[in-house]
């Protein structure tokens, strides 16, 4: 080893310092150099994981317990949910300037979930969620620079400055839904488009605890289940619906055994992996046409239910502090990559920088970005339309709509 550090810096280095490395206090220098110099050919192309066991509802089956993931994947987990969580931190702090203004509900330390979801499923697939919707918007495709612009209402974001933070829109992303519970009967609908147009395709259908005790999603199991629709049904348990704990809202927390007559898993929601294989699992299943499956997702946010919220007066710090510390998404996802040598701290840092570029450009672009003018209020109600007129607040304003 001592040979190959003297011969890295032999080629960054004039002789005469080349020859000082003999020296005991060279050899720090040469092991930066080398680190530096550390080309792709010096790590593993990919590992195999050991991941959490799913519990198991109606199925003889689960996900595998082992994941194979390459250092490819690694690196784009690892960036999007790094992306992801400087996204909404910078969110945070926009909405405490009030650049950012209404409901605006973060999704910092559920990264692994939608980032698990996306890259187990295809671009044809469909994805509806509730409000807490930027990494979905992200993972599905949205920029950044668009996101934050719509939560500014700008001209330049992903839906002309006109849906915010909860109502956020791209191809196969239905958003953004700001009626608790109300996008899983939609999510169905989807579902039985992809059905009706004999489509192998599926639907992502997510809902928050706080949302399933809903009497409308057991009436959508219930149609979902009879039609075999290609819906998998995904709770995000987070532990709180708003400011009340799951074991205070609800009688039974087995929330991927409600479905009863459907079969359902339930899955470490902070790991990527086991997202990435359960949700592999599932689609497999509503692809088969066995019809629908039900997901429980355990996972965690950092903020409040909202901005609107402080995230302490139901829960300590010490207990948000102690889930940063034992079960963090990207913390996990590093650690594994770094152990496992399919990437280096320096690499990840590297990362990490151009992600917080990235972030600060985009924030520019949301703050000077100009609003959207009056006479466009009336515009894209309906898809493919001929423009009509739209009454404004009295009968003598119209405001004329184009799709």
């Amino acid at each position: 080893m001592r040979k190959m550090l003297l011969a890295a810096l032999s080629r960054v280095l004039p002789g005469p310092a080349a020859a000082a490395a003999g020296r005991t206090g060279a050899v720090s220098e040469a092991s930066r150099v080398m680190v530096a110099s550390r080309n792709y050919a010096d790590f593993a192309n990919e590992a195999t994981f050991e991941i959490k066991k799913c519990d198991l509802h109606r199925l003889e089956e689960g996900p595998s317990t082992t994941a194979v993931m390459t250092r490819e994947e690694g690196l784009h987990y690892y960036k999007t949910m790094q992306t992801i969580r400087r996204m909404e931190l910078k969110s945070d702090q926009l909405y405490k300037q009030k650049i950012i203004r209404g409901f605006c509900h973060l999704y910092d330390g559920q990264e692994a979930c939608c980032v698990g979801l996306e890259v187990a499923i295809k671009p044809t697939d469909h994805v509806i969620t509730a409000y807490r919707a930027h990494g979905f918007t992200y993972a599905r495709g949205v920029p950044v620079r668009e996101i934050l612009a719509e939560l500014t209402g700008r001209k330049g974001g992903c839906v002309k400055g006109k849906g915010g933070s909860m109502h956020m829109y791209t191809k196969n992303f239905y958003g953004g839904n700001g009626i608790v519970g109300a996008q899983v009967p939609l999510g169905a609908g989807i579902a039985l488009a992809c059905k009706y147009f004999g489509k192998n395709e599926v639907c992502l259908t997510l809902y928050g605890d706080g949302a399933a005790n809903q009497g409308q999603i057991f009436e959508t199991y219930n149609m979902a289940a009879l039609w075999k629709l290609p819906c998998v049904f995904i709770c995000e348990n987070n532990r709180y619906g708003m400011g009340t704990s799951v074991e205070r809202a609800a009688a039974s927390t087995d929330y991927y055994k409600r479905g009863d007559f459907i079969p359902g898993l339930r899955v470490d929601g902070m790991d990527v992996l086991c997202v990435r294989e359960a949700a592999k699992f599932a689609t497999e299943h509503c692809r088969a046409g066995k019809g629908p499956i039900v997901m429980e997702l355990q996972t965690y946010r950092y903020h409040g239910h909202s901005m609107s919220d402080p995230g302490i007066s139901y829960r300590t710090r010490e207990e948000i502090q102690e889930v940063r510390s034992k079960s963090d998404p990207i913390t996990l996802l590093k650690d594994r990559m770094i152990n496992n040598n399919l990437a280096s701290i320096e690499e990840l840092k590297e990362i990490d920088v151009a992600v917080r570029k990235e972030i600060e450009e985009a924030a520019q672009f949301a703050t000077t970005d100009p609003e959207p003018p009056l006479e466009e209020l009336g515009n894209h109600i309906y898809y493919n339309e001929p423009p009509f007129e739209v009454r404004g607040p009295n009968q003598w304003i119209k405001y004329k709509s184009v799709s």
